[in-house]
């Protein structure tokens, strides 16, 4: 169930699902029932069917993928442990380089812009989406040196892993849990709770997470041989649970604020872009990645395009499988595997500006 659930298996080793499938779409689903009425249409709009859980996970299933490869930096925030919180928003102010504060501003500008294009509001929210919610992981906020916790590892449940990984997923799943389910027991915050949440800027939810961060490096740091006791999860969890509430209704309260109708966008900080990958032509990594099948065309020439992972045009990337190998497959592919969880493997191509795999054999595609 867990492995259906990883949309790429293939990623660079630091290029960690930030809060994991399951925290991201539960972000997403709590976002998803605070919404307001003219949100959720623009949502629309840009997702079609698809919901903010869905999308929650795109910024990091595209990590890959030349055109979005050096936005990395976009997920996270580095600062040095010890700052007042003067201190902290200056620095987070005055940063040059891209990094999640300035993500979130970029993000807000574009979608509130009627000068944007439609295709590039869409990047746009699902980026804003999902970097809202990598901002209430703790570890986002955090060092440099150790990469967010990456390079710190501790022992867990009897198993070696790092921090950074412990805080995105390995707490989540140790309750077994579905994003449904732990979505459905979470949202249950008060009316008063939702409007103090909502009223806090993004430097005071970057500053929540810093806090907690510096909570965690120091327990850890006085931990012998950095394994972690039995009652770990039970103290630790109830920051799981609120950090992932505040993303959610912070979403919400954020989207209908854009969507209001009197907002104002902020002022998004200098910052000096890193040029975009622009790989040799015929360059692509081979990657293998899982999720459902939503449909597709077989056209008369004999060409099938399948959706991957959400309805066109929304979806995650196209699978082709060309005429000269349609013989090979099934009279209708997109009919046969619709619907249907697969893994697929093969070279992860560009082709106008929107990622794809051709599969030359029914090999490549394995059902779950």
């Amino acid at each position: 169930m867990k492995k259906a659930l990883l949309p790429f298996v293939a990623l660079v080793a630091l290029a960690l699902l930030s809060w994991g499938v399951t925290g991201h779409r539960t972000c997403g689903r709590i976002a998803e029932n605070h919404l307001s009425p003219a949100a959720r249409a623009a949502v629309h709009d840009l997702l079609g069917d698809a919901s903010l859980a869905d999308a929650s996970t795109w910024a990091d299933e595209v990590r890959s993928v030349p055109e979005y490869k050096n936005n990395g930096p976009w997920h996270y925030i580095d600062l040095p442990l010890g700052l007042s919180f003067s201190d902290f928003s200056a620095q987070v102010k005055g940063m040059t380089e891209p990094n999640a504060y300035w993500a979130v501003m970029k993000c807000e500008n574009e979608l509130a812009s009627p000068n944007t294009p439609h295709d590039q509001k869409v990047v746009a929210l699902k980026y804003l989406i999902h970097i809202v919610e990598d901002l209430h992981q703790p570890m986002h906020v955090s060092r440099a040196e150790d990469k967010g916790g990456n390079t710190i590892q501790v022992q867990y449940d009897g198993q070696g892993t790092n921090l950074h990984a412990l805080w995105d997923s390995k707490l989540i799943d140790h309750g077994g849990l579905s994003d449904a389910q732990l979505a459905a027991q979470w949202d249950n915050v008060s009316p008063d709770r939702i409007k103090e949440w909502q009223s806090a800027g993004i430097l005071q939810w970057m500053w929540e997470s810093y806090q907690a961060a510096t909570r965690l490096y120091g327990e850890i740091d006085a931990m012998r041989n950095r394994t972690l006791p039995d009652d770990y999860y039970d103290k630790h969890m109830p920051i799981v649970k609120e950090r992932i509430q505040m993303a959610g209704i912070r979403l919400a309260g954020l989207l209908n604020d854009i969507y209001s109708g009197h907002f104002t966008p902020p002022a998004v900080p200098n910052v000096t872009m890193a040029a975009p990958a622009s790989p040799a032509a015929g360059d692509a990594s081979v990657v293998t990645v899982c999720d459902r099948i939503y449909g597709g065309k077989t056209f008369t020439s004999g060409m099938s395009l399948l959706n991957f992972g959400a309805a066109y045009p929304n979806q995650k990337l196209t699978i082709v499988i060309k005429a000269e190998d349609h013989a090979k497959f099934h009279d209708a592919p997109d009919i046969y595997y619709d619907g249907k969880k697969v893994c697929i493997t093969g070279k992860q191509q560009m082709y106008n500006g929107k990622p794809e795999i051709v599969v030359t054999d029914p090999s490549q595609i394995k059902e779950q």
